[in-house]
């Protein structure tokens, strides 16, 4: 009997070990398909154990997965993804723009800027002139207007053009970034393809200081060297 409660313990134990191997954090970034924009602000949820989680300001995010879970990727305005987990290597999910949106509204060749000009405009629209940032000469008694002053610090439509503004800014940055590092220019200057490409464009992609001043041969230049570095650390690891 003794010998049979050891057995029955260790197989739990063995049972917890194989569970605790299987589950991992995986890693990845999503990224508008043709644009190659990389997209802020998209849930992703693992429909195996519920557990969610959104990507930051270029497009990262990490969740808990282990091989075989399904993951829900979505962003408004883009095609819902369903991913399948297969390794724990990092993940590059592309997102295509829809044709319709939930509003019934056809996007016909807007640009990202575009489209983030007319969310702007919007909120001009339902009465948030200064997007939450209001100039002090609105509180002059003479001519200024107090109460605008105080419903753009505190108004709800107000706080939501200060929250759009911040992610305009950062979507702004990363436009311009992409302009000089995407997979087109890397697969034009470099050997990498399929996984390995991914991975460059995830592990190498430059931040809006690095690239702010870049100029065409910057872009190349760093591309070039980078891409080196990178196979050289691969051949090395193999």
């Amino acid at each position: 009997m003794k010998h049979l409660r050891l057995i029955l313990l260790l197989i739990v134990v063995l049972q917890g070990l194989n569970s605790m191997a299987q589950n991992f954090v995986l890693k990845g970034v999503v990224i508008e398909k043709g644009s190659n924009v990389r997209i802020a602000l998209a849930e992703i949820t693992n429909l195996n154990n519920k557990i969610g989680a959104t990507s930051n300001e270029i497009g990262l995010f990490e969740v808990n997965a282990k091989a075989g879970d399904t993951l829900l990727v979505k962003k408004r305005n883009l095609t819902d993804q369903m991913v399948v987990v297969k390794t724990d290597d990092d993940l590059v999910i592309y997102l295509v723009r829809g044709s319709t949106m939930l509003e019934e509204v056809t996007v016909k060749g807007q640009t990202k800027k575009q489209e983030m000009e007319d969310i702007k405009r919007d909120f001009r629209h339902n009465g948030s002139f200064y997007a939450g940032k209001p100039p002090l000469i609105l509180l002059n008694p003479f001519g200024g207007s107090p109460l605008t002053f105080f419903y753009e610090l505190f108004g709800k439509t107000p706080a939501r053009a200060r929250n759009f503004n911040r992610y305009y800014k950062k979507e702004l940055s990363l436009i311009e970034i992409d302009k000089f590092f995407n997979k087109s220019l890397v697969i034009s200057y470099t050997t990498l393809r399929g996984k390995e490409l991914d991975k460059f464009l995830l592990d190498y992609y430059p931040s809006s200081s690095m690239a702010n001043n870049w100029s065409n041969y910057d872009a190349v230049k760093y591309i070039k060297e980078s891409a080196k570095y990178y196979t050289d650390t691969l051949k090395r690891n193999n």
